[in-house]
């Protein structure tokens, strides 16, 4: 381990900025961390040994433990849950002889729960040493787990064919599915690589922000700040390096958008991430994508590699004298929080994803601590548009307010989950006819992921836009069999407590105290006071500094505004008051191990 250890720190030139890249090298390896690795880490990049192993701990996928040969993660979102996942589970556990969080006496396998994979659209689904397996059954469980007994590599487990598109291309190899159901201006493949570039080339970059600012697009990572007024700010601050950064951090359960482009449509992203370059006056481009993305890597990596060749990437750019610009890739390690753009930009710096405190903002001081743009990826996919045809022209789809088309990631309760590129002002019950959903069969709609709303068929008639529903491209159906607080509201903010970075003690704590209130009023034990402390409580989350907190008490929120009659029908009308504490409970277990009998 320690002469792998060392080759890798020489690889990233003992730089503590690529602490990231040096970890994941070293846990994909072994999986695992080992003291020793954290010590030589630490020794070689001039770092203490705590601020090695703060970084580890922070992400979910580091371990200072090993994980197994074979490390299973198990998708444990709402849509996987709904889609027997709880049989797979059992299932793994019954064939494996150990419960999930553990590993077998022989270190052979892992069992792990984890977060929303980006596979919603074919759920249950599992990583397996950044192998993706999907729809996963029971039998398929026990298929795997025999193949590893038997010593076979994870590659060779498949059993089906492989997915569509460029999953069958030799560098990724994946059962996973595009499932790209409706192809707008974005996704359509019909666009030349390099024309864009060609064109911008040709421009200052001062009359490509202008051509941006004139489409009105805005950010399509939920935000929605305007994308030419940030490329501004950027290009207009203070002398120094500046960095683009594109947020392939995708962890919002229920989006896969941005993976599809990352497998099929990785060139026009690129290409997009060129033509910011040059607007903001970058030397370097960051494409940072979510770990559970890494099977995609060397297919990525070659992408690159090629349009070096062809002069896409590099020095002087298709022979534009003086414009130099070159991508790298920087994985993530499993953290939801570092889809905001400061914390993004403290992991990319190799460092613990928590969001910063602004001002400064990142056009002014981000990455590190240069002038510095962070967009989505489907924003600079949109940017390659707009540049080949025009401002005007963008304008001509969606409203005035909204420009433009979204890509949505449609799961849940529907006949066709998958992506959909729609212009802003759909409806949401057009969606659900789109999809297959009959809009009378269904609950509810899971809108912008669990930091958005969760709406019922009074809002069906509403628009997405940012001047309605504004949405980063979620979209999760319930139909009227779901128990929305128990199998939703309660998974949700199980997720936020779980994601949280835990710098505010607001985002620390009361996710965790509104999850305890929502326990109560399920086991029948909850009074209408409860409800109305709990409303209270989370307009207190507002107070945290990033999106992650201000949102997190939204899945009760939106559920108590919206599906009140849930809540109130469990609660206890005769009783003004309940402290929620059961005596005989408290003791039971007690009482069982040792054989007594509580005097109650």
């Amino acid at each position: 381990m320690k002469s792998f250890t060392q080759k890798v720190i020489d690889k990233y030139n003992r730089d503590k900025t690529r602490l990231m890249d040096i970890l994941i090298s070293i846990q994909s390896e072994f999986g695992y961390i080992s003291q020793e690795s954290v010590s030589q880490i630490a020794h070689e990049l001039h770092m203490s040994e705590v601020d090695v192993e703060q970084t580890i701990s922070f992400y979910h996928f580091f371990s200072m433990k090993p994980t197994g040969k074979f490390s299973i993660y198990l998708n444990n979102s709402v849509v996987a849950n709904m889609m027997g996942r709880k049989e797979v589970a059992e299932t793994f556990e019954e064939e494996v002889g150990i419960k999930f969080g553990n590993i077998t006496a022989d270190g052979l396998i892992g069992l792990y729960d984890t977060a929303c994979i980006g596979m919603n659209d074919q759920e249950p689904a599992a990583i397996i040493n950044n192998h993706i397996f999907t729809k996963l059954t029971p039998f398929r469980a026990k298929e795997i787990i025999r193949d590893i007994k038997e010593g076979k590599k994870v590659q060779d487990m498949f059993t089906a064919s492989f997915g569509d598109g460029a999953n069958r291309d030799d560098l990724v190899k994946s059962v996973v599915s595009n499932n790209i159901r409706k192809i707008g201006p974005i996704l359509d493949p019909q666009y030349k690589i390099g024309d864009a570039i060609k064109k911008i080339i040709k421009l200052t970059p001062e009359e490509v922000i202008t051509e941006i600012k004139s489409s009105n697009i805005r950010g399509r990572g939920g935000a929605g700040f305007p994308t030419g007024l940030k490329w501004e700010f950027c290009r207009n601050a203070s002398d120094g390096i500046k960095y683009l950064l594109c947020n392939a951090d995708e962890g919002e359960p229920g989006t896969f958008k941005d993976r599809v482009i990352l497998t099929e449509l990785p060139r026009l992203l690129f290409e997009g991430m060129v033509i910011a370059g040059y607007a903001i006056g970058a030397v370097e481009g960051i494409l940072y994508i979510r770990h559970e993305y890494k099977y995609l890597e060397e297919y990525l990596e070659n992408i690159l590699k090629v349009a070096r060749e062809k002069n896409y990437l590099g020095i002087d750019i298709m022979g534009k004298k003086g414009f130099n610009f070159d991508i790298r890739i920087q994985f993530g390690a499993g953290a939801y929080v570092c889809g905001e753009e400061s914390a993004l930009i403290e992991s990319a710096e190799g460092k613990r994803g928590e969001p910063r405190d602004r001002p400064p903002f990142p056009v002014e001081k981000g990455y590190l601590d240069q002038p510095t743009v962070v967009n989505n990826v489907e924003t600079l996919c949109a940017a390659v548009k707009v540049m080949l045809h025009g401002g005007e022209w963008y304008r001509s789809f969606g409203t005035p307010e909204s420009t433009g088309t979204k890509l949505l990631s449609v799961s849940g309760d529907c006949r066709f989950p998958g992506v959909y590129e729609v212009e802003w002002g759909f409806s949401v019950n057009s969606i659900l006819d789109m999809v297959g959903a009959v809009p009378r069969n269904v609950q509810a709609v899971q809108v912008g992921g669990p930091s958005g709303s969760l709406i019922g068929s009074n809002d069906f008639d509403r628009i997405l836009g940012y001047e309605d529903l504004a949405t980063g491209g979620s979209l999760i159906i319930f139909d009227k069999t779901r128990d929305l607080l128990s199998d939703v509201v309660l998974n949700f903010t199980e997720f936020f407590i779980d994601e949280s970075c835990g710098s505010c003690s607001t985002c620390r704590i009361l996710p965790s105290i509104l999850k305890n209130k929502l326990e109560k009023i399920l086991d029948a034990r909850g009074v209408k006071n409860d409800i109305a402390e709990m409303e209270e409580w989370g307009k207190i989350l507002k107070a945290s500094r990033c999106g992650l907190g201000q949102t997190a008490a939204n899945p009760i929120l939106t559920s108590i505004k919206n599906f009140r009659h849930l809540y109130e029908d469990k609660i206890q009308k005769t009783k003004d008051f309940d402290s929620g504490f059961d005596l005989w409970r408290a003791v039971k277990e007690g009482c069982e191990v040792t054989g007594r009998v509580p005097n109650i």
